[in-house]
């Protein structure tokens, strides 16, 4: 299948790609995030995927962290090593379950961008892929999950002092499409838009 990507250019050299149909835990960005449960012991879609790929040793730091801090809240995030995967970091953050869309469950989704990109930013990481965090079994609305996630990205990665790179490294051809259209839309409608758009089919 065709891979497609569309790259955000923002100010300062700074970039955050739209990328798919590929798979999370090929990608060779510094860090990839886990959308973990709250327990961090693994679980099925991406979680357990990442789990599976990377080997114990993401398993064994988890335990670590989990009999320090007990379960991760919602919206935070954690850092692990990356086992066997080509990635060196996994950053795990907890999204909302989905159930009428409040401002809660957006903050929260919201949340999980920010503190990933921000735990990345503190061990000096310059690259970070995420998956779209609670759109599979937690069941959040792709076509609302999207802006919510582009947006909260695009004001940490200005923030970032070490971050450069974001990818958004999406499973279906169809997810792809809503994360893309939200950044078109947002591009043509806003008079100031914070990103250039580049576009690329490999």
């Amino acid at each position: 299948m065709h891979r497609f990507t569309i790259r955000l250019l923002l100010a300062g050299g700074k970039a955050i790609d739209i990328h798919g149909p590929a798979n999370l835990t090929e990608e060779t960005t510094d860090a990839i995030v886990n959308a973990a449960n709250s327990s961090l012991l693994g679980g099925g879609g991406v979680d357990g995927a990442i789990h599976r790929a990377g080997g114990p040793a993401i398993l064994a730091e988890c335990r670590r962290i989990e009999s320090k801090i007990g379960r991760l809240p919602e919206g935070q995030a954690v850092i692990t090593t990356g086992g066997r995967l080509a990635a060196k970091y996994v950053i795990h953050t907890v999204g909302p379950v989905y159930s009428v869309g409040t401002r809660d469950e957006a903050e929260s989704l919201a949340s999980c961008h920010r503190e990933s990109i921000q735990v990345a930013d503190e061990h000096a990481l310059n690259s970070i892929s995420f998956p779209a965090i609670s759109t599979g079994a937690y069941g959040y609305p792709v076509s609302e999950a999207a802006p919510i996630a582009r947006s909260a990205t695009i004001e940490s990665l200005a923030r970032a002092k070490h971050v450069t790179l974001c990818r958004f490294v999406l499973f279906d051809i169809a997810t792809v499409r809503a994360f893309q259209r939200t950044a078109e839309t947002l591009h043509r409608t806003t008079s100031t838009s914070p990103f250039r758009i580049e576009k690329a089919h490999s």
